[in-house]
């Protein structure tokens, strides 16, 4: 039987790290530091499991990226002492977050594990304590010496996703998320099933780099009919706008008006890098498919395949706060860089 895992459990805030005063009916932060007297489950799991908490937890709809590097410094200085980290985070903004770290964490060989609840962790019909559990378990799952899960991840009601292919769908089922274009890399039933041909494998000799500059000057474009032109201009003339994510119709296509096209053309001009992902939940961008799409196409728009929403828009804040050249912007984009997008 091999050595025991080292689990690192990082409290960031969020429902499940609350429980209920039943005296008051009010809610309050839970003690991480008594985790196992309060959840004896966790004693039977083969792994040693401590703690850090954020000094104020957050909720989740205040995080930003420079709470993103709080939990990026967090697993950099802790990376060697532990065998896997649990973060713990509200779940409206989860996607947003692991997605981030996906990009943030280059050359993982280590599980980073995202997860949360629906419900406080003392709540009767909670979903805080199979979640908490069973991601503490997925994180300790070692062969050969080394973890069997090497990324960041996300794990919601008895499936483990890819963070950077999720996108919360539910804000009252259990079932909160979903990977639609993306398999689950794992799914706990009466047996854990680890779909090992989804997952991702780092060479162990490549340096743990942690990037921890996230360039904010970006934003997000949802077409409708009837957008018109003052509203976009007022979006592309955003001062120091660096890149934009232009959630497009069906297989990336756009309304084909003279002046919808110019002006994206004369932004694209000035040096704004502009991704079209479609806003349809799953399936792909394939500018020239249809009509409606060609004209972006000789535009050169950024291709986002079937990359979501929340991981193009960290995407071009960690490509941006890392320096890449507008030269080789549209390209490395384009290239799978933690499996956030299926390459053609």
């Amino acid at each position: 039987m091999g050595k025991k895992a080292n689990i690192l459990l990082i409290y960031t805030g969020g429902t499940i790290g609350m429980v209920k005063d039943y005296s008051s009916g009010a809610l309050r932060a839970f003690n991480f530091k008594k985790l196992v007297s309060n959840i004896p489950e966790l004693s039977q799991l083969a792994c040693k499991i401590e703690s850090i908490s954020f000094k104020t937890p957050i909720d989740s709809s205040n995080m930003n990226p420079s709470h993103w590097a709080s939990i990026a410094e967090i697993i950099e200085k802790h990376y060697d002492r532990y065998d896997g980290f649990v973060v713990l985070q509200g779940s409206d903004t989860m996607s947003y977050s692991s997605s981030a770290l996906s990009f943030m964490l280059e050359n993982l060989t280590k599980p980073v594990i995202f997860t949360g609840s629906q419900l406080p962790i003392g709540d009767l019909r909670t979903d805080a304590k199979e979640n908490l559990i069973t991601s503490i378990q997925i994180a300790a799952l070692q062969e050969n010496n080394q973890a069997v899960i090497q990324e960041v991840c996300l794990y919601f009601e008895y499936k483990l996703y890819r963070a950077n292919r999720t996108t919360k769908i539910n804000a009252e089922h259990f079932q909160a998320f979903t990977s639609i274009n993306f398999p689950a890399l794992a799914e706990s039933g009466v047996h854990l099933k680890i779909n090992r041909n989804s997952l991702r494998k780092n060479l162990k000799h490549n340096k743990f780099i942690v990037h921890k500059i996230m360039d904010t000057n970006v934003a997000i474009f949802k077409l409708f009919p009837g957008f018109n032109r003052a509203l976009l201009r007022g979006v592309l003339g955003i001062p120091n706008l660096k890149a934009l994510v232009l959630e497009t119709y069906g297989a990336g296509n756009a309304p084909t008006d003279d002046w919808l096209i110019s002006d994206l053309k004369e932004a694209i001009g000035k040096g704004l890098h502009i991704v079209n992902v479609t806003q349809c939940s799953g399936g792909s961008v394939m500018m020239g498919r249809y009509s409606t799409s060609e004209k972006l196409k000789k535009l050169q728009l950024i291709n986002g395949g079937d990359i979501t929403t929340e991981a193009a828009i960290t995407k071009l804040m960690y490509l941006l706060g890392s320096g890449v050249s507008h030269k080789s912007f549209r390209t490395i984009f384009e290239t799978s860089l933690r499996g956030e997008l299926t390459q053609n």
